[in-house]
């Protein structure tokens, strides 16, 4: 029987940086959605008051992303045992908070460049409401993707980190 290498502490503080990665950067991705679309929303309400509801959405989208950040920071928090915590759970947490928070910055920063363009284009000819409908969905679907493969990182790192050392506080 082979003895355990001691959990190092400082395996927490690599769990801790996938928290903050992934509520920081989704809320990045949020902001810039948010700005952005705004910018185009307030163009494109001086000429179309009537629209400026309808246009809304891509705000609404751009929200959603900071969400997913708050969801994971939330999960992985939860599952940092500091004394039985092991590299592998610090890393794979670092992992999901990075996979999470980059793929919902790129999806922000999506939402935002179609979301200005699309309302200012959508003010002046309705007809494509439902092309940047579809474009915006799949700029989303980018922050999703990240949000599950980040869910399954951070759920796995459990069942496969678990017993690969002995608590610090014991020794």
């Amino acid at each position: 029987m082979t003895s355990l290498a001691m959990c190092q502490p400082s395996s927490a503080f690599s769990g801790m940086l996938g928290v903050s990665a992934a509520i920081v950067f989704a809320n990045l991705g949020a902001a810039y959605g948010t700005a952005k679309s705004g910018v185009g929303i307030s163009s494109m309400g001086v000429m179309r008051p009537d629209m400026v509801m309808r246009s809304i959405i891509p705000v609404v989208m751009a929200g959603v992303l900071g969400i997913y950040g708050l969801i994971t920071a939330v999960i992985i928090n939860g599952k940092i045992q500091a004394p039985h915590y092991s590299a592998f759970q610090g890393y794979a947490h670092l992992a999901a908070g990075l996979t999470v928070g980059l793929s919902a910055l790129a999806a922000g920063l999506a939402i935002g460049v179609v979301g200005d363009a699309g309302v200012r284009a959508n003010a002046q000819q309705p007809k494509l409401f439902v092309g940047m409908i579809l474009i915006l969905i799949f700029a989303e679907a980018l922050g999703l993707y990240g949000l599950i493969v980040g869910l399954v990182v951070a759920s796995s790192a459990d069942g496969k980190g678990r017993d690969l050392c002995k608590s610090w506080e014991s020794a």
